[in-house]
């Protein structure tokens, strides 16, 4: 049988789970060089491996609890923190963690932040610090997470997608990205902005509102707002996000980010 298959059936019957090890090893040492991803773009459409999901699921079971140092920093966990960092060239700043499993592109940056297994970092993207990217998180090149994002983890269902941020987005400090949520290629969420699967987002950029869920369109930029709701009590207001503008494509890049945020008035 492939590890696929292995695995599948491991995931359906724990009592195979003992068939199933060396094959649940293999793909999570896939996962931590950037061999396999748990979800990955084809044809222009994400799209989730669903057996390598399971595969991360099964390794909590197969492993045990452990005690390591890196540095002065001691930990008590069933997983190790990633190693040969120098070699993969990724920065890590103390006490940035980046748990093996994980897979980070040359050239990424992790200040005090984490990231989880299963998740892929792309080349020239910064975590900034206390910045969190949660298990089988997909992130592209060149993304900055401002201090304090939080970027959801997912591993059950299987099947679920897990949150995406496609290259170039900037997302500022303190935003919740949730619920498989995708925000698009160099997309700008402002300080604050939640995203999830429920959480309407509005496009107030035309004639009329379009109102979108769970995915932020590329080169929007987003901002946190409220939108009424009635109770038998009262109304209230509750969260949404607004699309107010859109990146310019005509600028240099390095400047296009800074005149829209001026011009827009957003924080991160």
């Amino acid at each position: 049988m492939s590890d696929q298959q292995l695995i599948d059936a491991a995931y359906d019957d724990r009592t195979l789970l003992t068939d199933a090890v060396e094959a649940i090893e293999r793909t999570i040492a896939l996962l931590d060089t950037g061999q396999v991803r748990v979800a990955e773009k084809r044809d222009g459409e994400w799209v989730v491996n669903e057996w390598i999901k399971k595969a991360v699921s099964l390794y909590f079971s197969i492993t045990e609890m452990e005690e390591t140092s890196a540095g002065p920093f001691v930990y008590h966990d069933k997983l190790l923190t990633k190693t040969d960092l120098a070699s993969q060239q990724v920065r890590v700043v103390p006490p940035g963690t980046i748990r093996y499993g994980a897979f980070l592109e040359p050239g990424a940056v992790v200040m005090p932040g984490y990231v989880n297994i299963g998740a892929y970092v792309g080349a020239g993207t910064m975590v900034d610090t206390w910045a969190t990217v949660g298990s089988c998180a997909q992130i592209g090149r060149g993304v900055h997470l401002s201090g304090g994002v939080g970027i959801g983890g997912v591993l059950e269902p299987a099947g679920a997608r897990p949150v995406i941020v496609e290259d170039g987005a900037f997302i500022g400090s303190r935003c919740i990205i949730t619920e498989g949520a995708i925000i698009g290629e160099r997309a700008v969420l402002g300080a604050n902005v939640s995203i999830t699967a429920s959480v309407p987002i509005y496009d107030v950029t035309g004639d009329e509102k379009v109102e979108y869920r769970g995915y932020v369109p590329p080169n929007s930029i987003v901002v946190p707002g409220t939108r009424p709701k009635e109770f038998p009590g009262g109304t209230v207001q509750l969260a949404c996000a607004y699309i107010i503008g859109h990146r310019s494509e005509a600028t240099d890049e390095k400047t296009s980010l800074n005149d829209d945020l001026r011009d827009f008035g957003v924080s991160v």
